[in-house]
């Protein structure tokens, strides 16, 4: 059975990918598994409680997660101004007397643009560990990616089989893809990852592709180029 959420952006959404350095601010156009697999985990800490999220985790971190983006979307090219470390300690840049360890410095972002809904469908592969209620935990989801990128719940349906409109993010290397499409290096969480992996407290190490961290995976979206300029760049959905 599976779980689809629909979804209405309400602002502006950005996710850097797993190989993005800080100031190469590029993003994905579809949150990942992974950031939807952490998303429910982290509904369920809120809402239900670190001992019920632990004993979910292994059914949440097993879920498979498809996706269906809208028919067109939109990657705003666009330069910010962030607070940056200095590498040489605090530094009293104005000349006021007052010492900071921050600097100001200019970083590349992209942001994107969904004119639509953006619907996420989940499946229960049926591992060990109790059943997460996956409907209930939809509900208390208000954004995915970046922080800020605030999107509304606005319906949940359930399907024996999976419409064909939906691509399957956690599929593996050589299953059928969209020829022409667009490529995107996705993130998932590995086959042995554990709760202690999956808190940022714990002190365990995360790593990339590697069973106990996050497996890196290209996936193909239905998508191509319509326009593009210096400030942004249009995708349309074939087939």
């Amino acid at each position: 059975m599976w779980v689809t959420a629909k979804f209405s952006p309400t602002t502006l959404f950005s996710l850097r990918p797993a190989n993005a350095t800080t100031s190469g601010g590029k993003t994905l156009i579809t949150p990942t598994p992974y950031t939807v697999k952490m998303a429910l985990l982290d509904a369920s800490i809120r809402v239900y409680g670190k001992s019920k999220a632990e004993a979910w985790f292994p059914r949440i971190r097993d879920l498979a997660i498809a996706v269906k983006l809208p028919d067109q979307l939109t990657v705003i090219n666009t330069f910010i101004k962030i607070l940056r470390p200095y590498k040489g300690g605090s530094k009293d840049v104005s000349g006021t007397g007052l010492v900071g360890p921050m600097g100001n410095t200019i970083a590349y972002r992209e942001l994107v643009q969904f004119a639509g809904s953006l619907y996420l469908a989940v499946q229960d592969s049926g591992s060990k560990g109790e059943t997460p209620p996956l409907q209930a935990l939809f509900t208390q989801i208000h954004y995915f990616g970046k922080r800020g990128g605030f999107m509304q719940l606005t319906g949940i349906e359930h399907y024996e089989d999976l419409p064909a409109s939906f691509v399957l993010l956690t599929s593996e290397i050589g299953e059928m893809f969209q020829f022409g499409g667009v490529m995107q290096l996705l993130d998932d969480c590995g086959p042995k990852m554990t709760f202690d992996h999956a808190d940022v407290y714990s002190g365990s190490k995360l790593t990339l592709n590697k069973p106990n961290g996050r497996l890196l995976r290209s996936i193909i979206l239905p998508y191509r180029v319509e326009r593009s300029s210096r400030g942004y760049t249009l995708y349309r959905r074939v087939g």
